[in-house]
């Protein structure tokens, strides 16, 4: 996959090994988008932790965006395939939420998963984390949540890519 653009906001695919997009994200997330991201308090990320979140390979798939105007990224979404499912993950840069970001980027990993042969995503989201609700439910359908402690499990299964 190439940079692509859509509404002012260019989205590519990380480079394996690409740290330094990963952490100025996370340098762009206040205490509660990194408890909500990480399912607890995150002030900061071990190198073993950063490595992880940017490798890419056949098993791990990351999107980064970037919004005109601003060198630093907006968001990030990452995938970890499990044979035919995936679990997912998103995070957006506060100054940057409810702005599309989080939309754009789920959308574009769905089509590469489905384009990858992958039938089901997977997500856990912390349960006072209304936004990426929303957004989760508007992505897949039928949507399978279960209540886990204080944080939903969702289950989405994904439609067969386009010939």
């Amino acid at each position: 996959m190439q940079s692509t653009y859509v509404n002012g906001i260019t989205i590519r695919p990380l480079r394996n090994g690409d740290t330094a997009p990963v952490a100025a994200l996370l340098d762009r997330l206040g205490p509660a988008s990194r408890a909500r991201r990480f399912g607890g308090a995150k002030p900061r990320l071990s190198e073993i932790e950063l490595d992880a979140l940017a490798r890419v390979d056949d098993d791990h798939h990351v999107l980064v965006a970037y919004v005109d105007g601003d060198p630093e990224p907006a968001g990030m979404a990452q995938l970890v395939r499990d044979g035919s499912a995936a679990e997912v993950a998103c995070a957006v840069a506060d100054s940057c939420q409810g702005g599309g970001i989080g939309g754009v980027l789920t959308r574009m990993l769905a089509a590469d998963a489905r384009a990858a042969g992958i039938t089901e995503l997977r997500a856990t989201v912390c349960g006072d984390n209304p936004r990426a609700v929303a957004l989760l439910t508007r992505c897949a359908q039928p949507l399978h949540v279960t209540w886990r402690g204080g944080e939903r499990e969702f289950v989405a299964q994904l439609g067969r890519a386009a010939p």
